[in-house]
């Protein structure tokens, strides 16, 4: 069969192009082996944040003492998981999505592609060739290590569908999925230990946001293991494992959950086709998202971000170079990355040590959220850091209450390139939040190197 494009995977961004270019007129095919619409809404952004907001509602119900009277919290995880699989996922039926696509005039091909050339594609025998376009967006799966692949385990999957909670989790990997399910599930009365091989959790982000979260989740009762060597992994119980560490104690759970990271399959996908190595981690992609001649990726599969944002940002770019209209390259120096625990930790751009490692006059700004007026009412934990090279801002962390909400200020400064002095220069609303970037820009600057890792 041929089309003018044809869309492999249907994710986030698979499913953006697609519909965009049948909206467009083009004869469109897309090709899904799963659920349209992809992890995202069934398996990640959506259904995660909500047990998120479940288990910091719970978390304020705890600190109404001392502020408004007294309470008494009883956690319930049945809400939560009926709001998940209800109003989330339409218990993981993508019918919705399907019709929306179809409705744009769009055709759906259920099963899994291989690439055969530079335009052609084939699924249980049948071919499908792209006149125009041929656009690869499978994304990737959540990476189980082959120690732990044959012991009993959860993925973020199993853990975003349970009906009920264990009464212990072991979490392998101490990134945004492994702490955001952590801290929640701890919230709700599960006894979690998180393990993570390096020295300290959330390691891409800035230390002092390292060791902040560490500290609020030993407090809330986690077990935080950190620059530990995993020595071996045993089934413990009906569906559980054992987790032996190297120089410290066998950490047993009902449960185990590992989180440590996502890879994109590009040997299933039969990339070589395309004269590319198959055993790569992601894609080559240029500024306007293409492979190959007519042949374009977006997504996890390009590695610039395993993030929904990053595969809707490409989307468009991607929809704009194929119907050849006017439209900005890829840039990801403002990529935003959000980890929504409770503090949440926002941050774009360079980190202090990123930037001193790229050279240039590097000066750091740095606020703790206490001694902002908002966060004294609010008795908020975090800081609000940039880092700002020869005068223009280049990175930024606010972690804090709403941290993910204040970043949308500071994503906009390094995207800009503005300065130190034009930031000083603005009106910030008060008492807000986002007004400790101003007394950030005005605390005695930093040039040298304070933290650990910098």
């Amino acid at each position: 069969m041929e089309a003018d494009a044809v869309v492999v995977g249907l994710g986030v961004g698979g499913e953006e192009v697609a519909g965009r270019l049948a909206e467009a007129g083009l004869q469109v095919v897309g090709i899904e082996a799963n659920l349209v619409g992809g992890e995202c809404p069934y398996w990640g952004c959506i259904p995660s944040k909500m047990m998120v907001r479940a288990a910091d509602l719970l978390a304020e119900g705890r600190r109404i003492p001392g502020n408004a009277g007294t309470s008494v919290v009883t956690p319930d995880w049945a809400p939560v998981a009926q709001r998940i699989r209800e109003e989330a996922t339409d218990s993981w039926d993508d019918t919705v999505a399907v019709e929306r696509f179809e409705g744009k005039g769009g055709l759906l091909v259920r099963g899994r592609a291989r690439v055969t050339g530079a335009g052609s594609v084939e699924v249980a025998g049948e071919t499908f060739m792209a006149r125009r376009a041929l656009v690869l967006a499978t994304g990737g799966r959540a990476f189980v290590p082959p120690p732990f692949e044959p012991v009993a385990h959860w993925t973020n999957r199993e853990a975003i569908e349970t009906e009920s909670l264990p009464a212990s989790l072991v979490v392998i990997g101490g990134g945004a999925i492994g702490l955001e399910i952590g801290q929640a599930m701890a919230r709700f009365g599960t006894h979690v230990t998180v393990v993570e091989q390096a020295e300290r959790l959330v390691g891409p982000e800035e230390p002092e946001a390292s060791a902040l979260i560490t500290e609020v989740l030993r407090r809330e009762g986690v077990e935080v293991h950190t620059g530990v060597q995993i020595v071996r992994v045993e089934p413990f119980g009906a569906s559980g494992a054992t987790v032996h560490l190297q120089g410290g104690p066998d950490v047993s759970a009902e449960r185990m959950l590992v989180a440590t990271g996502r890879r994109s399959d590009l040997g299933a996908l039969g990339v070589g086709a395309l004269g590319l190595d198959e055993n790569d981690r992601a894609l080559p992609v240029d500024a306007n998202l293409r492979v190959a001649p007519g042949v374009w990726a977006v997504g996890d599969v390009t590695g610039k971000g395993a993030f929904t944002h990053v595969a809707m940002y490409q989307a468009r770019i991607c929809v704009a170079d194929i119907l050849e209209r006017p439209h900005a390259e890829a840039d990801y120096r403002a990529l935003p990355r959000v980890t929504f625990t409770d503090p949440e930790i926002g941050s774009v751009g360079l980190t202090e040590a990123d930037a001193r490692r790229d050279g240039g006059e590097v000066t750091v700004y740095h606020e703790s959220v206490k001694d902002s007026a908002r966060g004294f009412i609010h008795r908020g934990e975090g800081f609000v850091k940039l880092v700002a090279r020869d005068g223009v801002v280049v990175g930024a962390t606010s972690m804090g209450p709403y941290g993910g909400e204040v970043l949308g200020l500071l994503t906009l400064a390094v995207h800009a390139r503005v300065g130190v002095e034009t930031m000083r220069s603005m009106i910030y609303a008060y008492p807000t939040f986002h007004r400790a970037v101003d007394s950030a820009l005005w605390s005695p600057p930093s040039n040298a190197a304070k933290m650990a890792g910098a």
